[in-house]
């Protein structure tokens, strides 16, 4: 039964953000995986490609709250998590939550705060708990950062430490769209109006239900776990290209992330090829490449090169003979 939910979740959520979105079906896809294993997405595009729009959605669709925080220079940790306020009346300090304290958070444009503000999602995105001033409070269950970051514009940006990144479970790259789907996006015209008739399809407890039943009845072989373990080791041992490879919780979100698939497919069971579809979007945004290797035009990328880094990633893949 929960893997027949699984399925039906899936299609029920891109049915419904299709209202307002037109194409980006697999970024859906990858959204829900990350939902349901409690994990945490980083998106990538340039303006104008729907981020905002998708994390909206999406929430909306799962009856989920949702709060967007604007990350800028300016702001401080306690604008994240909250603060102690004093009450007059009572004589006393009262915890205020800040916007972290919903089910979904789009962290827009997360790389314009400094470290300092960055830090502030750390213990969130880790624990599910804020700590302020000794005080802790746990936060939902289903909580989520959805960041958001333009890969062209730099001027006055902090890159996310290789600690917050690891935190991720994907980094999702967003295309500008076909040229059929932008004439599609034209005659849908405004879609406020139409973001208001997206209904939620599924209920916080019945999520929370899938996402026990998915890590009980899905069945990965032993031999998997070695496959996972050997190609997250691979990104490692490749020490021309890469100066850091995956980390052990890139091993495990890369398992956690192919056993959902494999219940999204209709299977209580996981292959090499979940393994190798999860590969790329779990492993991408963890790699360091050697400068030597990610010169592009005469000069190293301050971001990223994700051909390159697709390279070695496809490099590891091939170098390991899957489990029959």
């Amino acid at each position: 039964m929960a893997i027949k939910s699984a399925e039906v979740l899936q299609e029920k959520v891109l049915n419904e953000v299709s209202k307002t979105v037109v194409g980006k079906a697999d970024i859906v896809k990858f959204l829900l995986i990350a939902l349901i294993t409690g994990g945490h997405v980083l998106l990538e595009g340039v303006p104008g490609v729907a981020k905002t729009l998708i994390a909206k959605t999406f929430a909306k669709s799962l009856g989920l709250s949702f709060r967007r925080i604007q990350f800028t220079p300016d702001m401080l940790p306690s604008d994240i998590t909250g603060t102690f306020v004093y009450n007059p009346r009572t004589q006393d300090f009262n915890f205020r939550e800040g916007p972290v304290f919903a089910n979904v958070i789009l962290a827009d444009e997360i790389n314009r705060a400094t470290p300092k503000t960055q830090s502030a999602l750390l213990e969130a995105m880790q624990e599910s708990q804020v700590t302020v001033e000794g005080f802790t409070k746990p936060l939902s269950d289903t909580f989520m950062v959805l960041a958001t970051q333009n890969p062209v514009e730099l001027h006055g940006t902090y890159p996310l430490p290789e600690a917050q990144i690891d935190r991720f479970m994907f980094r999702l790259i967003i295309e500008l769209p076909e040229q059929d789907e932008e004439v599609a996006m034209l005659k849908r015209g405004d879609v406020t109006s139409i973001l208001e008739k997206v209904q939620a399809v599924i209920s916080p407890l019945e999520i929370a239900a899938i996402r026990q039943e998915v890590t009980k009845m899905v069945h990965v072989e032993e031999d998997l776990l070695r496959y996972i373990v050997s190609i997250v080791s691979s990104t490692r041992n490749d020490r021309i290209r890469v100066l850091l490879g995956g980390s052990p919780r890139s091993s495990v979100q890369l398992l956690a992330a192919s056993r959902c698939l494999a219940a999204f497919n209709g299977r209580t069971y996981v292959t090499p090829d979940d393994v190798k579809e999860m590969a790329f979007p779990v492993l991408n945004h963890r790699l360091i490449l050697n400068p030597e290797y990610a010169v592009k035009s005469g000069a190293v990328t301050t971001l990223f090169n994700y051909d390159k880094a697709r390279a070695v990633i496809l490099g590891a893949l091939s170098s390991v003979e899957p489990p029959r």
